[in-house]
């Protein structure tokens, strides 16, 4: 959805009343899947559907939350934006959770351990009043609901990168309030409809088998400026799900109809302009049932496949990889060679490798994934690689038959440290950590289940596109895959001119910032590039030690960046000091007393610690300096100028390796 400034009236029916005028409301809220201003709309209420419907609903609602292994005594939230889709996932969370449909939205007792978030994205005057509009709608219902408002400290996002940035923000956004009140599951509104969407839009952008499997059922979002645990090191995230996605856009009226609930309707969601509303329209002219359920067989196989090759990779990367703790990986080409895997498993598992180390949003696709394919391909390894924010190398002494992958930064992009807020263990309850485990473990067990057996995977082999081949094996009809492949051409030759177009306007504006700082004070923690978080201390010397982090202690501000050549050249040297007859190679006046004593014997601990570590991998490790330059700690290897001065470094990872992703055929 794109922002505009459009208002117009709007009248809206349904299949099963007349075409009447409605009090127009202004009810634009930041909607959650699109999140962008909107032309004002209208809340529209209709008679229930057959009870017969509902009773459907309602069973096939609570199989989905069952594979999803969640049960209706834990802690929900649910991403609210108005529309009928949302408006349908509360009627039916309401009426699971408390195991009485009829009762559950009648608003005499708010739901138990359920909450609903309205995001107000800010970006229009008007957008606080019409979130609340609709938070009271939902309240109406009887689930407690919150309006969530972004706060854009940086500046409104400029529009070319206004859909990502909102994006971005709405989940981060979503995460805050579910960590605030102890909520550990989000629940999405997408259905069928959406899927076949965004099969649509990504055969137009040429994506393969695993991109059109489109959105998982199950997932884990794990926020931008992560909150973390003072005693555990792993990462936390929400666990999204999307009970909705066996179900039609139809039936969310219906829902909501059958709830006697209201819901927005967005003019704007028939605006030509953009990709997602001319397929939808596209899609509703070819309505008939044939099609509908060819388009979604076709999909369920891709994200049958997908399954697959997700078990598959996470059995490669068990055997197949090693993570170091300074921040770099190693791959046994050995045993990943002896699997002789396909090309859609490898490419898989570089890609988790490689966006793991790099810490980068975007998964490797295009000529940087066949450049990696053709990387590990090679036996033995003999050729170095920068690609995608990762530097491959063979590894020092292995022969070729390992390959280190280390983060290679642009030197163009600044490093940034990004700060966050430390909690106890008892706040870490809040999260429900062993609760959400034990979900995984569920869901991962329901998987297993009805995982059919790989010969029954069509697409694992194919030589040829996944429409040619769903032809081939008869998912789909001669009718329907010319529609199809009609729908893909359009929507193709729109994207080629759209993206020169934005080429074209971008080259005008500014460059890209990105949020956050390089520098850190005393008693702060931050991820440094997404990678290590760093913690920085300073205890006072109280006078016996005149060290330049001492000294300046109550308005010291430190630098991070990566190491550099002459950081270790720096250790190297100063170790050397220990000894009497060496001459100092190196400038040290801030340094004197015991703090020259303590730095040399830790140069010395720390260079042993160094020589470990390959050079590929130590130029992304944190170093701590001064605004001025000076080296104040290395702390991946325990260098320090001074006892007083504490600064630890551990690789954590803020997206964990695989990301948490996982989904259903």
């Amino acid at each position: 959805m794109a922002v505009r400034d459009l208002r117009s009236s709007f009248y809206i029916h349904n299949k099963t009343m007349a075409l009447r005028p409605v009090l127009m409301i202004p009810t634009f809220i930041s909607c959650l899947w699109n999140g962008f201003p909107r032309m004002h709309s209208r809340f529209v209420c209709s008679h229930h559907p057959p009870e017969t419907n509902m009773l459907r609903y309602r069973e096939k609602f609570a199989q989905r939350m069952a594979m999803a292994g969640v049960k209706p005594h834990h802690r929900i939230a649910i991403a609210v934006s108005g529309g009928p889709d949302s408006i349908a996932l509360c009627v039916l969370t309401g009426g699971w959770k408390t195991e009485n449909f009829d009762d559950a939205t009648k608003g005499s007792k708010p739901v138990e351990g359920l909450l609903a978030i309205v995001v107000d994205h800010g970006l229009r005057t008007d957008s606080a009043e019409e979130a609340n509009l609709v938070c009271r709608r939902v309240l109406g219902m009887g689930i407690k609901c919150e309006v969530a408002r972004c706060e854009w400290l940086d500046g409104r996002p400029k529009l070319g990168h206004l859909q990502e940035a909102a994006r971005n923000k709405r989940y981060e956004t979503l995460q805050r309030i579910c960590f605030k009140q102890q909520i550990g599951i989000l629940l999405i509104a997408h259905h069928a409809d959406d899927q076949a969407e965004l099969f649509i839009l990504r055969l137009s952008r040429n994506s393969g088998v695993l991109g059109l499997a489109g959105m998982a059922f199950t997932s884990k979002n794990f926020s931008e400026f992560t909150d973390f645990s003072v005693e555990e090191s792993k990462a936390h995230g929400i666990l999204l799900v999307r009970p909705l996605l066996e179900f039609s856009k139809e039936d969310m009226y219906n829902i909501c109809q059958g709830g006697n609930q209201q819901w927005v309707e967005d003019p704007t969601n028939r605006s030509p302009l953009y990709a997602r509303n001319r397929i939808r329209m596209a899609l509703s002219d070819l309505s008939s049932s044939v099609f509908k359920a060819e388009l979604q067989a076709v999909v369920a196989e891709c994200r049958k496949t997908r399954v697959h090759v997700e078990k598959l990779c996470h059995l490669m990367l068990n055997q197949t990889l090693t993570i170091m703790p300074h921040g770099y990986a190693e791959i046994d080409l050995v045993t990943l060679h002896s699997m002789e895997v396909k090309d859609i498993y490898l490419a898989k598992f570089v890609a988790l490798v490689v966006q793991f180390i790099s810490q980068k949003h975007r998964p490797i696709r295009g000529n940087g994934l066949k450049l990696l394919l053709n990387y590990l391909r090679t036996f033995p390894c003999k050729t170095r690689l920068t690609v995608a924010g990762c530097y491959l190398c063979p590894a020092p002494g292995s022969k070729g038959t390992k390959v280190l992958v280390c983060c290679s930064f642009d030197s163009s992009v600044p490093p940034v440290i990004k700060l966050c807020r430390t909690y106890s263990y008892s706040e870490q309850k809040c999260y429900a950590t062993n609760e959400l485990e034990q979900i995984e473990r569920n869901i991962e067990a329901n998987l297993d289940k009805i995982l059919p057996d790989v010969s029954r995977v069509p697409f694992l082999g194919a030589t040829s596109s996944v429409l040619i081949e769903a032809k081939r094996i008869g998912i789909l009809s001669d009718s329907s895959h010319k529609a199809i492949v009609s729908l893909q051409k359009q929507e193709s030759e729109k994207f080629i001119k759209s993206k020169a177009e934005t080429i074209s306007d971008s080259e005008s504006q500014d460059n890209i910032t990105y949020s956050g700082s390089k520098s850190i004070c005393p008693g702060q923690v931050g991820f440094f590039m997404n990678r290590f978080l760093l913690d920085w201390k300073v205890c006072s010397a109280q006078g016996q030690c005149n060290c330049i982090c001492c000294v300046t202690v109550d308005e010291t501000v430190a630098e991070v960046r990566c190491m550099v050549d002459s950081d270790w050249i720096y250790i190297y040297d100063l170790s050397k000091k220990i000894n009497p007859e060496n001459i100092p190679t190196l400038e040290t006046k801030q340094l004197s007393g015991e703090s020259m004593d303590y730095a040399i014997l830790s140069a010395s601990r720390a260079l042993a610690s160094l020589k470990s570590i390959p050079i590929a991998a130590r130029r992304s490790m944190p170093v701590v300096v001064t605004s001025k330059g000076d080296l104040l700690s290395i702390p991946s290897i325990g260098f320090s100028c001074c006892p007083h001065l504490l600064v630890s470094a551990d690789f954590r990872p803020r997206i964990p390796l695989g990301g948490g992703h996982s989904s259903f055929a």
